[in-house]
């Protein structure tokens, strides 16, 4: 029981250390609480502070779930690419697809398209991961809906009509997985800070400290039970050493009325032989 405990403890620790996370080592894009309709791309930075492929399908998952969000999924970076989020970095989402969202058509970019450009590539692939923040999400919707239309320009430095007319365009998926995606460098590296990392954290924090306890309570329990079983045995040894010596008393006087009786018809018998 106590080896499961410790066991569970390590599973923690294991999880828990994945979540900590080098801040300084991974971009995010648009920025630090920055997300169009909550959906933003993590990078991994190398030495050179300039992003490059990391994560491979489990391991985007695992980034976002880190941050205390989810992957984004194909319809969430549909609605931001209608609402301006342009990148030219294909990124994982849920469905184990890459994608990359295009306001404008550039060679160098999503197979000079538009729309979400899928990549169907092994789950192997290393690339960036598209996450979602569902509550920065629902912040932004409430926050439209009391915005005039001619005052919001998309992210990529658009107006409204362009992203209507990016919007319209058909959504193309890529017939060729030997293309290669291109590098976008054009945003700053900006740390993900925000209240679900928090949260994370809490959450992180909480598991430790039950897990902890849990083993502590085991330790306890393991440590009455063994007393126990420690004073029954004494209590044991203690009633068979008392029988031992019960029969060994009794095995004395046994010997002694025996003794008795043969001194006494000795002592008739010379009685008798005195008198005759």
């Amino acid at each position: 029981m106590i080896w499961l405990c410790f066991t569970l403890v390590l599973s923690f620790t294991s999880v828990i250390s994945d979540q900590n996370i080098d801040s300084s080592h991974i971009r995010v894009f648009p920025g630090k609480d920055q997300s169009v309709a909550g959906v933003f791309q993590v990078s991994d930075l190398n030495y050179l502070n300039q992003p490059q492929y990391s994560y491979n399908a489990s391991d985007a998952r695992s980034l976002c779930l880190s941050f205390g969000v989810n992957i984004a999924s194909k319809a969430q970076v549909q609605e931001a690419l209608t609402r301006g989020l342009e990148t030219c970095r294909y990124g994982w989402i849920d469905e184990h697809l890459a994608v990359v969202p295009r306001v404008k058509a550039i060679p160098n970019c999503g197979q000079n398209k538009t729309g979400l450009v899928t990549w169907r590539v092994d789950v192997t692939k290393k690339l960036d991961v598209f996450c979602f923040n569902e509550s920065e999400a629902t912040t932004q919707l409430k926050d439209a809906t009391t915005d005039s239309p001619s005052d919001r320009t998309d992210f990529s430095g658009q107006t409204q009509s362009s992203s209507r007319a990016a919007s319209s365009s058909p959504t193309s998926h890529s017939t060729s997985s030997s293309s290669t995606p291109t590098i976008d460098y054009r945003a700053e590296p900006a740390p993900f800070v925000g209240g679900s990392q928090s949260s994370a954290g809490a959450k992180a924090i909480l598991i430790t400290s039950t897990c902890g306890l849990f083993l502590i309570a085991i330790i306890i329990l393991a440590f009455i039970k063994l007393r126990r079983s420690r004073a029954v045995s004494t209590d044991i040894k203690q009633a068979e050493e008392y029988i031992q010596t019960v029969e060994w008393t009794s095995e004395e006087k046994t010997e002694e009325a025996a003794q008795e009786d043969e001194r006494m018809e000795d002592e008739r018998i010379e009685v008798e032989e005195n008198a005759s």
